[in-house]
């Protein structure tokens, strides 16, 4: 099982989503870490990540193998993320086959409509248990019975 996290500007939220799976999946899940730069890649790698790439085919080769990819949905916004973000980026994780988990964090120019402002720390433990659950896993802090 390989799961994918894409982050850019830094790698913060793609950090915390790293060490979280950390925490709470077995050890043998795979966690590839896709940074639109060099600086996010590695914030996400010192999290505890696999491996990690940087860059436009990175992302466009790396998708293809994902299970599933977690990451804000800026990532299937071209030009996104001040414009680290590539049309090619955002087209190849959109089709990607793999099963998308998308944090819904604000983004300039775009509202989304029937979401709420969750706090980032709500939206992580989320995020998590969709993961558990797609695993087959039981709930965070439950026993399988």
């Amino acid at each position: 099982m390989t799961i994918v996290v894409i982050d850019g500007m830094g790698g913060s939220i793609g950090h915390q989503i790293v060490s979280r799976l950390r925490e709470s999946l077995p050890g043998d899940i795979e966690v590839v870490v896709l940074g639109t730069n060099a600086i996010a890649t590695n914030n996400m790698m010192k999290a505890g990540a696999n491996r990690g790439a940087s860059g436009e085919n990175a992302v466009r080769l790396s998708v293809k193998s994902a299970d599933i990819i977690v990451g804000p949905i800026s990532a299937v916004i071209p030009n996104s993320m001040m414009g680290e973000l590539t049309p090619v980026m955002a087209e190849a994780i959109a089709t990607s086959p793999a099963q998308k988990i998308l944090l819904p964090l604000s983004h300039p120019h775009i509202d989304l409509i029937g979401v709420t402002q969750i706090p980032l720390p709500h939206l992580m433990e989320e995020t998590i248990e969709l993961i558990r659950k797609r695993l087959g896993l039981p709930e965070e802090g439950k026993k399988d019975v």
